[in-house]
């Protein structure tokens, strides 16, 4: 567990007295592990249960955050009820009585993904990008160095320019990249979360580097936490290995709000 301790121990102890607190999860690579079959990407099984009880914890606000779209993570996660789901990073909002609402693609915007999407089918790229509401992700987990290093530098060639075209940036995560809306970020989704709270204590628990709009948005008035094999550079204050550490940190903060494992 990297960072103090006492950071995370601090966090807790506020939980036990609070009335409300919010915990905000990415999904891929955070609560399941990255598999090359995207639709395969089921929870960790250690932690399935513990979130199905912060479900059931009336003083946790359970939350995903995720670069998919809220209708993947609704049939991958496996809850019933199941939790708020931001998708898209933060373009989507699905709310756990089923209420959905999106954000609107400007129409320049709009174009440039369709012609993102022409040089992919060009280039025999489909069975690698991901469509998503307000953008596409061209993926290479499973590809040797060596092709991955010329498709990205294929990709930032080909793409790049369309991000002066339109609302949109070209940004790298773990295992590819992605052309997606500049106006959404996880760090948004924080923002409006921390506003409805109005005060009560949050975390955000992330891996990859769009995670890291959060851990900023967070900083000095949350708990932020980098959920990974390995440490890398990163805004978060503390690290856990998953599922193990991360399993903890979930049966801890089920007794910090009086919840049962």
């Amino acid at each position: 567990m990297y960072g103090t301790a006492s950071v995370i121990d601090t966090f807790l102890s506020k939980l036990e007295t609070a009335s409300q607190s919010a915990l905000l999860l990415d999904y891929d690579g955070t609560l399941a592990p990255f598999t090359e079959d995207r639709n395969a990407a089921f929870p960790y099984p250690e932690v399935t249960p513990l979130l199905s009880a912060l479900m059931e914890c009336r003083r946790t606000r359970l939350v995903m955050v995720s670069g998919r779209p809220a209708a993947e993570i609704l049939g991958l996660i496996g809850l019933d009820p199941c939790p708020e789901i931001w998708g898209a990073h933060g373009l989507e909002r699905l709310k756990p009585d089923g209420t959905f609402t999106a954000g609107r693609v400007d129409r320049r915007s709009a174009r440039a993904i369709s012609d993102a999407m022409q040089w992919v089918a060009a280039q025999g790229l489909e069975d690698r990008v991901e469509r998503k509401p307000g953008g596409i992700a061209l993926h290479w987990r499973g590809l040797d160095g060596g092709t991955v290093d010329d498709l990205a530098q294929r990709t930032i060639s080909a793409l790049l320019p369309l991000t002066r075209v339109s609302r949109l940036s070209l940004s790298e995560f773990d295992g590819g990249l992605e052309l997606r809306v500049r106006s959404c970020n996880k760090g948004q989704v924080v923002e409006q979360i921390a506003r409805e709270m109005d005060g009560a204590p949050m975390a955000y628990l992330g891996d990859d580097r769009t995670d890291e709009d959060a851990f900023r948005a967070l900083q000095g008035r949350g708990l932020t936490v980098l959920v990974r094999r390995e440490l890398r550079p990163t805004s978060a204050e503390s690290w856990l290995r998953p599922p193990e550490e991360l399993a903890d940190f979930l049966r801890l903060w089920l007794e910090a709000c009086g919840g049962d494992a």
